[in-house]
């Protein structure tokens, strides 16, 4: 996947940049996930991840369709998604709740 084309999406105090991630099917992507927040946030879509073909050396950075990242923390994870509408929320208590949620629109 050295080809992929690299998107962002950025963490913060209980916000998603973009909110909605639109992605070509069966395209290869570096998913560049950033956390500008002081504290912890995941980026939780295991469907998303589970319709995705992940890098096999990144396959140890999503757990149970989820990453988590520390306050300041980046991570890049590798693949090639199926088309589908899927479901991002962060799962730390509470945050879904104050709007940290969004979609992933692959087509």
């Amino acid at each position: 996947m050295a080809d992929a084309q690299v998107v962002e999406v950025e963490l913060s105090n209980f916000d998603f940049t973009p909110s909605t991630i639109r992605l070509d099917a069966d395209k290869a992507y570096a998913l560049h996930i950033v956390n500008t927040a002081s504290g912890g946030h995941d980026f939780t879509a295991p469907e998303f991840f589970a319709a995705s073909r992940v890098a096999p050396e990144d396959v140890a950075s999503v757990r149970d369709g989820q990453v988590e990242l520390g306050g300041g923390q980046t991570a890049t994870i590798h693949l090639v998604p199926s088309a589908g509408t899927f479901s991002l929320i962060c799962t730390h208590t509470g945050h879904a709740l104050l709007g940290m949620k969004g979609t992933i629109v692959v087509s």
